[in-house]
């Protein structure tokens, strides 16, 4: 599911070092049975960067795995639901879409602690700065056509004919999205972020008149997608515990967060000079995607934009509580959960590009 070379600009490195907070004997005496490979000299290493559920390598002899479980600790309502994960990775898996297929689910947690779920590993690349570095600008722009081809192939799929028309509940989407991410920012909020305030009376406000209802990552960016480990080709799409059936746009807009935030976070275009790099401009990817989709321009982009910043913002809050509590699955949680107020004050740039004039093209 993920490289393992540390030399490269992928987050998700393996580290050796970092003790299982489960018993990974019994781990091994649990898939000895199940799965192929040499359990007995189990190798388990835990992959460090994201900030999901904790996520390992098995070498099992010469049969290589992916572990994905549940945090341990308290956690929020609905989040880490490691099942839809394993229900929509199946589905697009069997509809030809490049998700890891996963092998096994169990929901037994005396296992490990938590539901857990196996997948085989794949060996590729995942690159954690958007903007690409020491990669040439032909692949740039080949890794960005495959981006944008992938996220509208994914919005293309019936969620009917892939078995996923009950996925989540019909309509009022982002009415349903602006309470959840709203009651969980309150949740774990340390004080109060003036931007999150004012996207959260905004937004209700401010309703698209219509919705498409498609099949969405809810995490789709450059960061979740395995690239082959030398050419500019994709692999897979990975990290799916926030999928869900909604509104395209959201998903695309979340998709392109660095063209509307700044390098600190999370490596943002709106203070580098991208021009002649390979990456494309904001309303040619948008344009791509159009086209890709048959569809004619993007509405009120502003409204997109500022809601998929609000949401990441709160998903980041809950990222620096988790750190600050102890249970964050990466060491980095609480510096990037810091940029929530980065996120929010993006949110709001949002706000007023749509009051402006309701497009970013």
């Amino acid at each position: 599911m993920m490289q393992t070379n540390p030399a490269s600009t992928s987050p998700n490195v393996l580290q050796s070092a970092l003790v299982p907070e489960f018993d990974a004997e019994r781990l091994a005496l649990f898939l000895g049975s199940r799965l192929e490979g040499d359990w007995q000299g189990l190798k388990l290493e835990r992959f460090v960067g994201g900030q999901s559920n904790p996520t390992y390598r098995l070498q099992a002899g010469d049969r290589a795995y992916v572990l994905r479980k549940k945090p341990p600790g308290t956690l929020l309502p609905s989040a880490h639901a490691i099942d839809r994960e394993c229900r929509v990775m199946t589905a697009l898996d069997a509809m030809g879409f490049p998700a890891p297929r996963p092998i096994l689910y169990e929901s037994d947690s005396t296992i490990i602690g938590t539901p857990f779920y196996i997948m085989p590993f794949v060996d590729g690349r995942v690159f954690k700065d958007p903007a690409l570095p020491g990669v040439s600008p032909h692949d740039r722009t080949q890794i960005y056509d495959a981006m944008v081809n992938a996220i509208a192939t994914l919005h293309n799929i019936d969620p009917d004919l892939a078995s996923l028309g009950d996925f989540s509940r019909p309509g009022a989407f982002y009415v349903r999205q602006i309470k959840r991410w709203t009651e969980q920012y309150r949740a774990v909020a340390l004080g109060n972020d003036p931007a999150m305030e004012q996207l959260i009376e905004w937004l209700p406000a401010h309703l698209p008149a219509t919705e498409e209802r498609r099949l969405v990552h809810g995490d789709f960016r450059l960061e979740n997608m395995l690239f082959h480990p030398t050419e500019p080709i994709l692999l897979a799409v990975i990290d799916w515990e926030l999928a869900a059936l909604g509104d395209p746009m959201a998903d695309l807009a979340y998709n392109m967060m660095a063209w509307h935030l700044p390098q600190k976070a999370f490596g943002g275009f709106i203070d580098r000079d991208i021009v002649g790099s390979g990456i494309p401009l904001e309303a040619a990817y948008l344009a791509r995607y159009s086209q890709l989709r048959s569809r004619e321009g993007c509405g009120d982009w502003g409204f997109y934009v500022a809601f998929a910043m609000f949401r990441l913002a709160a998903i980041l809050y809950g990222v620096l509580r988790r750190g600050l509590d102890g249970n964050a699955s990466s060491p980095d949680a609480v510096e990037r959960g810091r940029l929530a107020v980065v996120c929010a004050e993006a949110g709001c740039r949002g706000i007023e590009l749509s009051e402006r004039n309701g497009l970013s093209q």
